[in-house]
């Protein structure tokens, strides 16, 4: 490929998993509204699979279907890594790539930009810099991996540039722009779907939830896979039902392991109002409305904290401390007592509100978009001249 035609060549935008898709939305956005456009190719590596939710996701969010699915599927980190890799990089040989946007910490991240960077194509990151210090999560070393390859680094807070300091990554390259996340919960809180029409579309009585509220989610494996972590969880939070409904939104790893454990039982008998995996739309209305949320997601510490409702993370870490530092976020971690504790905090005092971190203001993407096309043209010019 000339120099030329990889200056006519595409963005890739890469999206793998459902968190992928509600930073991708406003870029993709930005990207087309810029003058003169930056022109995309989205490709979804299908790392996750639910062809059902995937479709519900990208109309949701108004994010044009990928002109691509690898349809990867469900695997091992390694072999799934491998397997997006492997069917990547055919896609940057039929298209060109002008470079490769990345989103997140999925392992469809790391791979694409593994791909682009040993083909000498620019790497961005969007949402770099984050850390939890947690090495065991496969997520941490997505992320400082895929940093130290990448050429752009944008960042959600300013916290994050200490962390790549730390870690060698060139200060030039990080680059301060906000939260792209909150650019889509912006965007469409006024579409949000109301907890009671989704309690009666679900067959069941909005009289549920007419008093309040929490709502629940449990995904990660090292609370979901191991039976003495999660049913003291469990417990838990079954004890707060008895003070405050809780709407589980279930996901599927959770309800087989549950199954499994032989704990499904413990749903069906401590009253919780469990519902199926939510769209976008439903989930953003049910947070909206509630009194508390209680999750293990790293997304939702941040939707928690733009719409001033209390969220407490079941988990010993956080990557996205600015939600604790500054927003609504408390880290609670495993123990049944603290989970407890935690909530009845919140029931006798209204919980952390906290504030709005800075340029979480629903204009990152566009501050995305402006950046990268003055960076993709010196770069080019930068290439021409070498």
């Amino acid at each position: 490929m000339t120099r030329d035609d990889e200056r006519q060549a595409p963005v890739i935008c890469v999206v793998g998993a459902r968190p992928n898709y509600m930073k991708m939305a406003p870029i993709i956005r930005a990207l087309a509204a810029h003058r003169p456009p930056l022109a995309t190719l989205l490709v979804h590596t299908g790392q996750h699979y639910d062809s059902a939710m995937n479709d519900r996701l990208f109309d949701d969010l108004e994010l044009p279907h990928p002109d691509v699915n690898l349809e990867v599927g469900s695997a091992s980190h390694a072999v799934q890594t491998a397997e997006v890799m492997k069917r990547f990089e055919p896609v940057i040989d039929e298209h060109g790539a002008r470079a490769v946007l990345v989103v997140g910490d999925v392992n469809s991240t790391l791979a694409c930009a593994l791909v682009a960077a040993k083909r000498d194509i620019p790497v961005v990151h969007v949402e770099s810099g984050l850390r939890s210090g947690d090495r065991r999560m496969p997520e941490e070393i997505n992320r400082v991996l895929t940093d130290q390859i990448s050429d752009v680094l944008y960042t959600t807070e300013r916290s994050a540039h200490d962390n790549l300091a730390r870690e060698g990554v060139a200060d030039e390259r990080a680059v301060f722009v906000g939260n792209v996340m909150i650019d889509s919960l912006l965007a469409n809180r006024r579409k949000a779907v109301a907890p009671a029409e989704l309690l009666a579309n679900a067959g069941l009585s909005p009289a549920l939830i007419a008093d309040g509220y929490g709502v629940v989610t449990l995904h990660r494996p090292s609370n979901v896979d191991d039976p003495e972590t999660l049913g003291p969880i469990i417990d838990a939070l079954a004890e707060i039902g008895r003070r405050l409904p809780l709407v589980f939104a279930l996901h599927p790893r959770t309800r087989n392991n549950l199954e499994r454990f032989g704990m499904k039982a413990r749903l069906d008998e401590s009253g919780f109002v469990v519902l199926p995996p939510q769209g976008y739309l439903e989930m953003l209305g049910l947070m909206a409305g509630a009194t508390m949320v209680l999750t293990d997601s790293g997304g939702i510490q941040e939707e928690t904290t733009a719409l001033g409702v209390p969220c407490l993370t079941i988990r010993e870490n956080t990557e996205r401390p600015i939600t604790v530092d500054q927003g609504t976020n408390t880290l609670v971690g495993v123990d049944p007592a603290a989970i407890l504790a935690a909530a009845d905090a919140v029931l006798a005092g209204g919980g952390k509100r906290g504030r709005i971190p800075e340029l979480w203001d629903g204009r990152a993407a566009e501050r995305i978009a402006a950046h990268l096309a003055r960076w993709l043209d010196a770069h080019d010019k930068a290439r021409s001249d070498a």
